[in-house]
């Protein structure tokens, strides 16, 4: 068990859990930024969380769920206050109803999260504040302490599984829900050049190209919310030309970008009879490089499905090791 002491002040109302770790700070860090790292710790056990959004910057939002034995399900949120790389982050924790709202009716609370170095690796201080002792109270009976005991538990295991999480590993697919996926990758550069290599169309065209032989000969785009898009790419015979195009939902350089995306073909320029799909790209600085998450939201499981079954992540893989090659901004 990582926990060394669990203090509750109902003077300084607050709940203070000390950790201790043999591993680096960074590494200890990156677990509680990365989506598909805390999602194994932030729930318990018997409680597994699934995180649909996690931002790590001051606005930014994470909303998750935790999925019981029986499949009912808690949601929760947290609204991203600071944050001082490698050092703290600061969120305002609460719990959600169904359609990711936040539940009012709960109490919410301010969580400050300190990493520090050790002799032997790094200690994590999570101070809890509440807003008054009836809620500190309340969530006491809720069995937060118990809560937090159990799902720190499985830190350990999650920071020792070193080679899941590198740099260096292949686009990796995980279905989150019934209508979305997330495509993680980490890549070996900062999150500067990769978010400028997603956003200037000049490098787009660098990398932005699946397989070997195909050219993308239209490419319109600028992080600008409300603007709309277009990619267009054809093979090497001249062939079999298609395209995405779609509107800029959000833009927050350097770390969310988010749009809609429809598919094109020269008989439905505008994607008309396509799927229409919300993309979610955020962009998190680590030790090795940016960790890329991508979540794609399909009208329903049959689209997604159908359009993963294309050899999208393979295509995705080569685009993103080219990236890395000759994409990036010096």
């Amino acid at each position: 068990m990582p926990i060394t002491s669990v203090t509750t002040d109902t003077e300084a109302l607050t709940l203070t859990v000390v950790a201790d770790f043999t591993v680096p700070v960074r590494r200890l860090w990156d677990a509680y930024l990365d989506p598909r790292q805390i999602e194994r710790f932030w729930g318990p056990p018997e409680y597994p969380a699934t995180f649909l959004r996690h931002d790590a910057f001051p606005g930014g939002v994470s909303n998750y769920y935790m999925t019981g034995p029986d499949g009912d399900q808690s949601r929760g949120y947290w609204e991203w206050v600071s944050v001082v790389d490698g050092r703290s982050f600061e969120v305002r924790d609460g719990f959600s109803r169904a359609d990711g709202e936040p539940n009012t009716e709960l109490p919410s609370m301010r969580m400050v999260f300190d990493f520090a170095e050790t002799a032997l690796g790094s200690r994590l201080t999570t101070t809890t504040l509440f807003g008054s002792l009836a809620e500190l109270e309340q969530l006491m009976e809720m069995h937060m302490e118990e809560g937090m005991r159990s799902a720190m538990g499985q830190i350990d295991a999650v920071l020792a599984d070193l080679t899941a999480f590198a740099a260096g590993r292949v686009t990796e697919l995980q279905r989150i829900d019934g209508e979305r996926a997330r495509i993680s990758r980490v890549i070996h550069g900062t999150a500067q050049q990769v978010w400028r290599a997603h956003t200037e169309p000049e490098l787009l065209q660098r990398w932005l190209l699946g397989p070997d032989g195909w050219s993308m000969p239209v490419c319109e785009f600028a992080p600008t919310p409300g603007s709309r898009y277009r990619y267009e790419w054809v093979a090497a015979d001249g062939g079999n030309r298609f395209g995405f195009t779609g509107k800029v939902v959000t833009a927050e350089p350097i770390v969310r970008l988010v749009t809609t995306e429809a598919m094109t073909t020269p008989s439905d320029p505008e994607g008309a009879t396509s799927p229409v799909t919300l993309n979610e790209l955020t962009l998190t600085p680590q030790a090795d490089g940016t960790l890329l998450t991508l979540v794609i939201t399909y009208p329903d499981t049959e689209t997604r499905e159908m359009i993963l079954a294309t050899g999208m992540i393979d295509g995705m893989e080569t685009s993103y090791a080219r990236l890395e090659q000759v994409g990036l901004p010096v």
